[in-house]
Parts: C-alpha cells; structure tokens; sequence
C-alpha cells in the first residue's frame, strides 16, 4: 500500500471515534484541519508557520485530561485572533474556529495518534498530498453533499494537463472548492521549472503569492482550501472568500487570466447575479450559465478555459441559446468532452467539459466544434468502480498535443467517439450542441453495482429536478416582478 494512502486510512478510522459523538465526516476533516496544522508547525518549525507560544503541538501534547481540551479550544481562539497571531493566512484559517469535539478522552486519542505517525518517511510525499487523501476520503465517503466542492482528482489531472499552464500565467479558478485545479496547475509548473529554481527571485515571488486566483462562497469548505494550498506551496494574494457572481468576482485581479480551470456549481444560486457586467445572464438565478459567462469575460485576449458544465448548459434555450453564441462569437469554442456518467452523482447530473480560447475579435470566433463521446456504451462508474486515469487515455490522443485545439484531428464519423460539427451544422441544430450520435450498449446507470451509488444517483437526480424547478420559479416571478415595475413607471 502507499504510504501516504496508509496514512489517509489511520486518520480516517479514528473519524469512528468521533462519530459517536455525532459529529458528520465534513466536521470531521475539518478537525483534522486543526490538528494538522499545529503538527505541521512543529515538523517544519513554527517559525515557518507563526503559531503564538504556549499553543504548539508541544503544548497541547504536554496537556492532560480536561486540560488538554480547554488549551485546545483557547488555541483556536488565539490562532483566529489577528491581537495574538499577526500571519493574516493563518487568522484566515481559524477564523471563528471552534471545536465539536466535547470529551477529552476523543481529543487525546486523535492527539496522540496523529503525533505516532510518520510524517517524513522516504516513502511518503508530503503533508499536502495527505490533505488532499482526507479530502477525497470525504468525497467519497459523503457522495450526498461532499460533491459540492471536491472534483474528482483524475479529471483535475487530466484537464490541467491538456491545458499545459505555464510559469507566468494567470490561473484562475472562480469556484475554488478546496483547491484542486489550482494545486493541479502548480504541481505542472513546478515540475517544469524544477521546482521553481529555474525561475528568478522575482518569478519565484509571483508564483506563489500573485500567480493564483481563486473565489470560494462557502466559509467552511474556504477554510479548507487555504489550508490545502498552504500544504503544497501556493501562498496566493489572490484567493477570496467571496460570491464570484457578485461584483467582488468583476474585479480586477479576476479579470485577464491566461487560463481558467474550474467545476463551477450547479443547480440554483439564490437569486440574480450582481453582476454589472454580466448581460446575457443577468437575470439568471442559476449557477451554472453566468459561471460560465464569467468565464468568458474573465479570459484575457488569447487566454484558454476548461470548465465543467451540467448538460442542460448545452441545450437550454432562451438565455442558454444566447450564452452559448455569444461564447461561440467570442471565443473558439473547439471541444466538448460529454464526461460518463457516475463521477458527479453528488449532483446527480450528467456533465461536459467546455474547451475555449478567447479571441481577439467579437465574432465568429468559432469555426467548429469538435465533440467527444466518453459518455455512451461506457462502464458504470462510482465507489465499487472508480474513474482512473487510464479511462482518458484515447481522448488525450485524439485531443493533441496543442492546449487550444489546433493540433490535426481525425473525424471518427458515426461508429466513433471523436466528431467535427462545422458552425453552420450547429446553427442548423439552432445552436444546441447537446450531439449525440453513437448507440447506447448499455444502461450506465442501471449498470450501477453498489446499492450506495444507486441509492446516491436517484437522490441525486431528484435533487438536480427540484433545483431546476426551482431556479426556474425564481427566474419566472423575478421577471414579473420586473414587467410589473414598468409597467407602473
């Protein structure tokens, strides 16, 4: 077994411990958070990671009984406390930090079990790559909610690869979630540039704190994402809590990026974007079409993009049409992966990844669209049979080597998975590019093995209904709401 995987699954079992207290694997994780990060201080020293005297590991292992749980809960006062801890990062992570942990006997044993572990063997890769196990333990673990941030780490790989970010590009993801296209992307560039030695003084700074931009909404999962980047390196000025459809995502630093890679959210957002510069999606209280109109805007002349998107983003009419011609006029829409199903059943929909490159005219930016089928006649994925990276293998190759689509290509025609659709064949199809072609063998769905994954994909698909139902209520009475108020100017 992996070192690192061994690791992942010692923490992972003390969660039991915990469980009886009730508290919910999400909690759990970021318990961990806590804890990790006091241990990590201590591995790489606290003058590294500013942690205030008299709260390192040192101390909380020194303490006994109820003791221990009161220096504990103090700890994560102080470490949110900009008074006692001057490292902004840090106050970030523990901001209102506190702790569902009541017995002491709980906090002892997680204490002293994540102490016995051997945190720099050889073998093993490092803190963050631990971090990221517990991340996807979660995930998986938790396929009802967990989805919401964690992108499976295969497809994270396999996009950042084809999208081959460099050394002093702006990288940019608008959903964060806990950071994995960011890292992805990093890990890339720092493989590429030895890590970092080949690069100047001045490269090297812009690497780590200007190169990323990153949005997170959710307060809790942001904690996590901080924590994640600091694990592997990435100590960005640039990652925000914030709403990316509200104007803090039309600001400047997340304006001319090279390369966006992101899984927005999908399903209702609450209401309108407040967006001023938004204009097809304006009035949408959906996700997932004025994500992807940020993601248009947001690109710099030149800049590229791979983002996941829900089906209905490739056929939904009214303001959906017009995203995606507005997309298609501004930007070289090249390639459409329609990704299998059972890798995104914590959302319960069926998913693409959208390939792009902003141009430097407004219109007819987009010549054709080539369409990959990695959906029909494909296993049944899900716990019991997981996504490997070995499954992308043939749609790397018919992809190519250029990150925008321009390497030569070959038309699989009617019994392939690989299409060309010219712009004119879409516009005949009243621009959906919701393509099928290939028959279907077999029921991917129905083929699902673990009654988990069954139970998981019904629920989420009637979940996916009702928030389209939703979404769609809200944008109804908005509307009258407007056509009301002219009417009484």
């Amino acid at each position: 077994m992996n070192p690192s995987s061994d690791l992942v699954n010692k923490l992972w079992r003390l969660c039991s411990i915990l469980r009886k207290d009730g508290v919910t694997y999400f909690q759990y994780v970021t318990e961990l958070t806590y804890l990790l990060f006091l241990k990590m201080g201590d591995e790489r020293g606290t003058d590294q990671i500013k942690v205030p005297e008299g709260h390192r590991w040192p101390d909380l292992m020194k303490a006994e009984g109820a003791g221990k749980l009161k220096l504990y809960r103090e700890t994560l006062l102080a470490l949110g406390d900009p008074q006692k801890t001057s490292d902004r990062l840090v106050q970030a992570i523990f901001v209102n930090a506190s702790t569902v942990i009541r017995e002491p006997t709980n906090l002892a044993t997680l204490v002293a079990a994540i102490d016995e572990l051997e945190w720099f063997s050889d073998a093993r890769d490092s803190f963050g790559d631990l971090y990221e196990g517990l991340l996807q333990k979660n995930a998986e673990e938790t396929k009802r909610g967990a989805g919401q941030y964690f992108t499976p780490r295969v497809l994270i790989d396999v996009l950042a690869r084809l999208m081959q970010p460099k050394a002093g590009e702006v990288i940019q993801d608008p959903a964060s979630g806990t950071g994995g296209f960011l890292i992805a992307a990093d890990k890339l560039i720092r493989a590429e540039t030895d890590d970092h030695t080949a690069l100047s003084e001045k490269e090297q700074a812009f690497q780590i704190h200007g190169a990323y931009r990153g949005m997170e909404n959710v307060a809790d999962t942001y904690r996590l994402l901080l924590m994640n980047l600091q694990l592997h390196g990435v100590e960005s000025d640039h990652i925000k809590l914030g709403d990316t459809l509200s104007p803090a995502g039309g600001a400047q630093e997340f304006k001319g990026a090279d390369l966006i890679l992101t899984n927005p959210p999908f399903g209702p957002a609450g209401g309108r974007p407040s967006r001023e510069d938004f204009t097809v999606t304006a009035a949408v209280a959906s996700y997932q079409l004025p994500f992807v109109e940020h993601c248009v805007r947001a690109l710099k002349p030149g800049g590229r993009a791979a983002v996941v998107v829900p089906d209905n983003v490739l056929f939904e009419d009214g303001r959906g049409r017009e995203l995606r011609r507005m997309m298609m006029e501004t930007c070289d829409l090249h390639t459409i992966l329609r990704l299998p199903t059972g890798i995104f059943y914590a959302q319960g929909v069926k998913t693409n990844v959208l390939f792009f490159q902003k141009t430097h005219v407004s219109s007819g930016s987009t010549d054709a669209v080539w369409i990959y089928d990695m959906r029909t006649a494909m296993p049944a994925f899900g716990k019991t049979a997981p996504l490997r990276a070995d499954h992308f293998d043939a749609f790397v190759g018919s992809y190519g080597e250029d990150p925008n689509g321009g390497a030569k290509r070959v038309d699989e025609g009617e019994t392939g998975r690989f299409r060309k659709f010219t712009r004119e064949e879409i516009a005949a199809r009243g621009d959906n590019l919701d393509i099928t072609w290939l028959r279907e063998e077999t029921d991917a769905e129905d083929a699902l093995r673990d009654p988990a994954d069954i139970a998981a994909a019904i629920l989420g698909h009637l979940k996916a209904a009702m928030a389209e139902i939703e979404a769609l209520s809200q944008e109804l009475e908005e509307n009258e709401a407007d056509v009301v108020a002219e009417a009484a100017e």
